[in-house]
């Protein structure tokens, strides 16, 4: 049995707290807390969907396309698609957002595998998931939810996610990923 995104999980060293909502062709929408001093590890780029979060509570701080912005309770920022972003939470109180991927592809496949290795703890220091391992996941699955880190090309990072295939492959994370999905 896979990951059951409707129950919530946290990253403990980045304080940010995913629940799935609803999945559907149309949109992956999630609850997304951060604690205070909470955040995204990296600057990313999602190649295939828009990211809009409604901010429900608190105030978010983003940086989109290298402009900052802040967004409180009640506001909704839109993130397009290939657009670099980074956001979190500078604030005394936790973030609450619900944030919507349009169109919803197969979120709920790719936020498992990120779950899974959230859950294990198989992360740096910073809170970032096993990059190697999300990548031959994404390369595994054929992912059309792909978020990179946004000082990788495209080209650079379909090629790192093939040397990841390969590499998985010999170390056995066809393991984790029937486990974390099925």
């Amino acid at each position: 049995m896979g990951i059951d995104l409707y129950e919530p999980f946290t990253n403990p060293r980045t304080r940010e707290t995913f629940r799935c909502i609803s999945f559907s062709e149309e949109a992956y929408r999630m609850e997304w807390i951060v604690q205070p001093r909470g955040y995204v590890p990296f600057e990313h780029v999602h190649a295939n969907q828009e990211e809009i979060f409604h901010i429900q509570h608190g105030e978010m701080r983003a940086v989109i396309n290298g402009v900052e912005q802040l967004a409180s309770a009640g506001q909704t920022v839109s993130v397009r698609a290939g657009t670099p972003h980074i956001a979190g939470n500078n604030k005394p109180e936790p973030l609450v957002c619900t944030v919507e991927y349009r169109p919803g592809l197969d979120s709920y496949r790719v936020f498992q595998c990120f779950a899974g290795l959230t859950l294990s703890g198989d992360m740096d220091r910073n809170g970032t998931v096993n990059p190697l391992k999300m990548m031959y996941f994404l390369k595994k699955m054929r992912a059309r939810t792909l978020a990179r880190p946004a000082y990788l090309p495209d080209p650079v990072f379909r090629l790192l996610m093939q040397g990841c295939l390969a590499i998985g492959s010999v170390a056995g994370w066809e393991k984790l990923y029937r486990q974390f999905t099925n």
